[in-house]
């Protein structure tokens, strides 16, 4: 299969006062200045703790604008690192120092926390359950459950009360970003609702920036976020059945249905160019459905030149 026309797999840009660069799963950062971050985000897609050999069209545009958009619209709860959004794939941001945690939050009993709670465990992260719970049961109201952020490998469950003896965060500070947490949550399930959507769990980034806690990266995104349909919840729930999802867990499922969980010795299965079309359409499908925005396709022919004329053209307007 040749990779698709239509699509960002990897950039090569410069920036006005850029002193470096880096690359992750699926995002490209460029540090400007030491003071702003131009994070790019690209077609690539990840799963299993691994990026899978072909690019997903339009998948960069769609997690930048929902994060983009939602970013824009809590920050007057939440103080965020975003400054700006010149590109559909970009966002330009304040450069802040990451916490070494991932802020989980669960509305429901479902994924990680319901495989725990199976296997006969009633405290996940120092927060304690009720007995008699089913999978995707609302739980009597929403739970952190942070994680450690892995260098390599995979993620790991921590207590809040860890965090502080083990020193990875002040008290103050880690109940800055507990709050801030919930407030995001709160919100981002009213928008949900809205939506016809159940915002199930997700998970928030902090970072320092000037001594104040703001919040980084995504946001409610389906690479970031559970969402299930509200209309058939219920009916769904009482018959033991799988929920209705929003997110990326068919990509997952279909490498699962193919023998791929990124086990060692698994191999990544093709992605049929007619596969890679259908998560393209599911993607934008998830776009409208959260956002209730109508998405617009981006050209891309001259992707490369085009992202580093804008990004530079706002960098001229807004640096000294």
């Amino acid at each position: 299969m040749e990779l698709s026309a239509d699509s960002l797999v990897s950039t090569n840009l410069y920036f006005r006062k850029q002193i470096s660069f880096s690359r992750g799963k699926v995002r490209d950062v460029y540090n400007i200045d030491d003071k702003y971050l131009v994070l790019v985000a690209t077609d690539r897609i990840s799963a299993f703790d691994h990026v899978l050999p072909f690019p997903i069209p339009f998948k960069g545009q769609v997690l930048n604008q929902i994060a983009s958009k939602f970013l824009d619209e809590t920050s007057n709860l939440v103080p965020n690192w975003k400054i700006a959004e010149p590109d559909p794939h970009v966002t330009v941001g304040v450069k802040c120092d990451p916490y070494p945690l991932e802020m989980v939050v669960r509305g429901y009993l479902a994924g990680h926390a319901w495989r725990e709670y199976n296997a006969g465990k009633r405290e996940i992260c120092g927060v304690e359950l009720p007995d008699g719970l089913k999978e995707n049961d609302k739980l009597p109201e929403p739970i952190i459950t942070p994680t450690t952020k892995a260098q390599a490998g995979h993620d790991e469950d921590i207590s809040m009360d860890k965090i502080v003896s083990q020193k990875l965060v002040k008290k103050r500070e880690l109940k800055k970003m507990a709050e801030y947490s919930l407030t995001l949550f709160n919100a981002g399930s009213e928008k949900a609702q809205s939506r016809g959507l159940i915002l199930v769990d997700t998970k928030y980034e902090f970072g320092c920036h000037d001594g104040k806690v703001l919040l980084i990266d995504e946001i409610h995104t389906p690479d970031s976020s559970r969402y299930f349909y509200a209309d058939t919840y219920h009916k769904i729930q009482k018959k033991d059945q799988q929920q209705r999802q929003l997110s990326k867990e068919f990509v997952r499922k279909w490498l699962m249905e193919n023998g791929f969980q990124g086990l060692e010795g698994q191999s990544i299965p093709d992605m049929t160019p007619e596969f890679v079309e259908s998560v393209s359409d599911r993607y934008i499908e998830l776009f409208e459905q959260i956002t209730g925005d109508t998405f617009i396709k981006r050209e891309y022919k001259n992707i490369s030149n085009t992202i580093e004329g804008r990004v530079n053209a706002f960098l001229n307007e807004y640096l000294p």
